[in-house]
């Protein structure tokens, strides 16, 4: 049964983009079932790969010697049944109490769980070194592919709102009035935050890849997925592309000159540093450098003289010092003058609506111009009003729920994000494995000189680089497409040390 899992299981992560296509979350497909397409393909792919995968009698005695492990289940099914439990109950301003619901929060701490299930399987099956790279290899040129063909015939749709994109990568040279938002691509995928983190984790194997088997093959990939990450627009795919290839470069030298395991690669260093360059040179004509003046423009409209909305507001504050004519007050005020204090209309509208808590806002509304541009900010003082409202201590370890953090607003920074929709006993059960994973790596090769190669030191910095990226832009452990690829290369980075401390 294990020769019939394994080719199950190296598919099921190879096609991960194509389950991250935009239509299958928008539009009619997503009102087929009660839950996404996807997440029930995905869930039913790792049923047959348990149920294969236990078929054999070795697994379970595996399994059952494993005490640790058990001990961690039992602790998984005991906090999600005093989380479903403590989250049915929850005091809130808002009537339709941000909409929670019990079937959809379990379903959320499934899916949670199955990028771990995959991590157990993947380092249980022991893929090779060629199977690794050629699931690597392959996603980079899924999504990188996708996203520059899509962008170069002007069909790819907008990394920033909705829609197509208005103009290709060389338009960008000619029309400097295009905007960021008719520019950024991100091909036919659902996220571009999501994908902008897959695409950064990845770059550190490809750089290695580029240096171990130099050929015309590798060049190319690394060539598209540099141009997917400026075409994507965002500053993780940016930053992702800079800091990837100098980390790269960095390891390599490292392993070049220091632990001295690796042959000459100069032609690839070359290839490396022009894909560098150019880059470079690209990206100021690019999306990302355009939103990022964007926002420099904005903050410092936010600052714009408010004297007058001031005085309106010293007035009737004035006149109604409390009760529900302040209240009455407030709202009206709100209503008419949010868009002069530069707000999120999705945030006071509809995310924590101010009719319910015109107070709260009334406070965002008094801090400097600049604090109410960060929008991480403003969604963790949402995040805590509401708890603040609920009142109960025990929201901090067993979470108010993710039905309920992102019926409000998802909090722009994993490991954050999951302490208010889990706690902290759920962010560690669930999140915390895949940072445990790094640490237990970067501790093995510190410690064991055989476990210093080449191959697991890329892995490792891309294991960091995609935690990095979740830490910073969030969206990311939360969506099932990044999560399994992290998996997938956690699972195997685990192969590569055991293979070399046995």
């Amino acid at each position: 049964m294990k020769q019939k899992t394994k080719p199950i299981l190296f598919w099921f992560i190879l096609l991960q983009p194509f389950l991250d296509l935009y239509w299958f979350y928008n539009g009619n497909l997503t009102n087929i079932f009660p839950f996404t397409l996807p997440t029930i393909i995905r869930i039913l792919a790792v049923a047959v790969l348990i149920g294969l995968f236990f078929s054999q009698k070795k697994a379970w005695k595996r399994l059952s010697k494993e005490k640790w492990l058990l001990g961690y289940l039992a602790l998984l099914i005991i906090y999600s049944a005093l989380h479903l439990l403590y989250a049915r109950n929850f005091t809130s301003v808002n009537p339709s109490n941000y909409n929670y619901s019990t079937v959809s929060e379990l379903f959320y701490l499934i899916r949670m769980a199955l990028p771990l299930i995959i991590i157990y399987l993947t380092n249980e099956l022991t893929f090779s070194q060629k199977e690794f790279r050629q699931v690597i290899e392959g996603i980079s040129a899924l999504f990188s592919g996708t996203i520059v063909l899509a962008n170069l015939f002007v069909i790819s749709l907008k990394s920033y709102e909705t829609g197509f994109i208005n103009a290709n990568i060389f338009a960008w040279f000619f029309n400097p009035n295009i905007g960021y938002s008719h520019m950024a691509s991100k091909g036919f995928f659902n996220s571009a935050n999501m994908t902008s983190a897959v695409l950064f984790m990845l770059m550190p194997l490809m750089i290695y890849y580029l240096f171990t088997s130099f050929n015309w093959k590798t060049i190319v990939l690394n060539v598209v997925q540099a141009l997917a990450m400026i075409e994507l627009g965002t500053k993780v795919a940016a930053i992702g592309l800079l800091g990837g290839i100098v980390i790269g470069l960095g390891i390599y030298l490292i392993h070049r000159y220091l632990i001295k395991d690796i042959p000459k690669g100069g032609r690839a260093f070359l290839t490396a540093v022009l894909i560098g360059l150019a880059s470079c040179a690209i990206l100021p004509f690019g999306p990302a450098i355009q939103r990022y003046n964007y926002e420099i423009y904005l903050a410092k409209e936010s600052d714009h003289d408010l004297s007058q909305e001031k005085r309106e507001l010293a007035v009737g504050l004035k006149k109604y010092p409390q009760g529900k004519q302040r209240t009455e007050f407030l709202r009206d005020f709100i209503k008419e003058n949010y868009p002069a204090y530069a707000i999120n209309p999705k945030f006071i509208l509809k995310s924590y609506p101010y009719q319910y808590d015109p107070e709260f806002w009334l406070k965002i509304m008094n801090e400097p111009g600049q604090e109410r541009m960060k929008n991480r900010n403003i969604e963790k003082a949402m995040l805590d009003q509401v708890r603040k409202t609920n009142n109960n201590k025990l929201d901090k370890f067993l979470g108010i729920s993710y039905t309920r953090e992102n019926n409000i607003f998802n909090l722009e920074r994993d490991f954050s994000s999951q302490i208010y929709s889990l706690g902290w006993c759920g962010m560690l059960l669930f999140v915390g494995p895949y940072v445990g994973i790094l640490l237990y790596a970067i501790t093995a090769w510190l410690r064991k000189k055989r476990v210093r190669t080449y191959l697991i030191s890329s892995m490792i910095t891309a294991t960091a680089c995609m935690l990095f990226a979740a830490f910073s832009s969030g969206n990311v452990l939360d969506f099932l497409t990044a999560s399994f690829i992290l998996a997938f290369v956690e699972g195997n980075l685990l192969v590569q040390i055991k293979k070399q401390t046995e």
